[in-house]
C-alpha cells in the first residue's frame, strides 16, 4: 500500500512538471513564433503570399520582336536579348541587346514619299527629309516588379502575373539617310536616299512591362521602352548646316518569350 501511494505521488509531480514545461515548449513551435508575429506585428520580410512562380536566385533569357510605331518616316522591326538576374521577387538588374536590319527604300512610309513629292513637283531641287535608322542598341538597367496578381481566364483557369518599370542607360547605333524626290519620264515621284553617315549616341531608357507565367518555367512578355537621345536638328535645306541639338525619342514595342533558369526551388508558406 506504501509503494502504491509512492507510485500515485511520483505520477502526479510528473504530470505537473510536462504541464508546466507545455505552455514554454508551445512558444518554442511553429504555432507559438506564429502567434508572437501576429501580436508584436513581427514578420519575415518579403514573405510569400502563395505565388505560383519565383524569380528569385533566378536567371532570366528572353528572346524579344519589337516594332518602333512612334517612328512616321521609316519602319523599324526589331529583334533582340533581354538577359536578366532577380535579386529578389522585386528587383533584378538587365542586359539587353537590340537589332534592327537596314532594308533601304523598302523601310521609307508613304509620308516620306509625300514629304519629298511636293517639292519635286513644284520643280524645288534643294530640298531633302532626313531620318535616321535604328540600327543596333546595348543597354544596361534595373528592374522593379512591385505587382503580382491573378487572372481568372474565362472562368476556366488562373494565369499568374507581374508589372514592373525598367530604368536604364545605354548606347544606340543610328544610320543617317536623307530623302530626295525627282520625277521620271512619266512624271511620277521617284524617292531616293542618300546615305548621311553613322552615329552612335548614349540613351538613357524608361519602360514598363507584364510577365504572364504560363508554367514554372516560362512567360510571355509584353513590353514597351523608350529609348532618348540628342542629335542635330533636322536639315532640310542642304545649304543651310543646322547647329542646334533636340530630343528624340525611339519607343520600341515587344513580344517576347521569357526561360528561367535554373528549376524553381520548392514554395515554402508562411502560417
Amino acid at each position: 500500500m506504501q509503494t502504491f501511494k509512492s507510485l500515485k505521488s511520483w505520477l502526479a509531480a510528473t504530470a505537473l512538471l510536462v504541464g508546466l514545461s507545455a505552455p514554454a515548449a508551445a512558444a518554442d513551435g511553429p504555432a507559438g513564433v506564429a502567434l508572437k508575429e501576429v501580436k508584436e506585428g513581427v514578420g519575415p520580410k518579403n514573405a510569400v503570399q502563395n505565388r505560383f512562380f519565383l524569380k528569385e536566385g533566378r536567371i532570366e533569357a528572353t528572346p524579344i520582336l519589337g516594332y518602333v510605331p512612334n517612328d512616321p518616316m521609316v519602319k523599324r522591326f526589331v529583334g533582340g536579348l533581354l538577359g536578366a538576374y532577380h535579386f529578389s521577387e522585386e528587383f533584378a538588374a538587365e542586359g539587353a541587346f537590340l537589332y534592327s536590319p537596314d532594308l533601304g527604300q523598302s523601310d521609307l512610309k508613304g509620308l516620306t514619299n509625300t514629304l519629298v513629292g511636293i517639292p519635286a513637283r513644284e520643280g524645288v531641287k534643294d530640298f531633302q527629309q532626313p531620318l535616321d535608322k535604328m540600327i543596333m542598341g546595348a543597354t544596361f538597367a534595373a528592374r522593379w516588379a512591385p505587382f503580382y496578381g491573378k487572372i481568372n481566364v474565362i472562368g476556366e483557369s488562373v494565369l499568374n502575373f507581374d508589372a514592373y518599370g525598367v530604368l536604364g542607360l545605354g548606347m544606340l547605333s543610328l544610320q543617317s539617310y536623307y530623302a530626295t524626290g525627282e520625277l521620271d519620264n512619266t512624271q511620277a515621284v521617284v524617292t531616293n536616299l542618300e546615305a548621311a553617315g553613322k552615329k552612335v549616341v548614349i540613351t538613357p531608357n524608361i519602360g514598363f512591362g507584364f510577365n504572364f507565367f504560363l508554367n514554372q518555367t516560362m512567360a510571355l512578355k509584353l513590353d514597351a521602352r523608350s529609348y532618348f537621345y540628342i542629335a542635330d536638328e533636322p536639315q532640310y535645306n542642304p545649304n543651310e548646316p543646322v547647329n542646334t541639338k533636340r530630343l528624340y525619342n525611339n519607343l520600341v514595342a515587344s513580344v517576347g518569350l521569357s526561360f528561367f533558369i535554373p528549376e524553381m526551388k520548392q514554395r515554402m508558406y508562411n502560417f
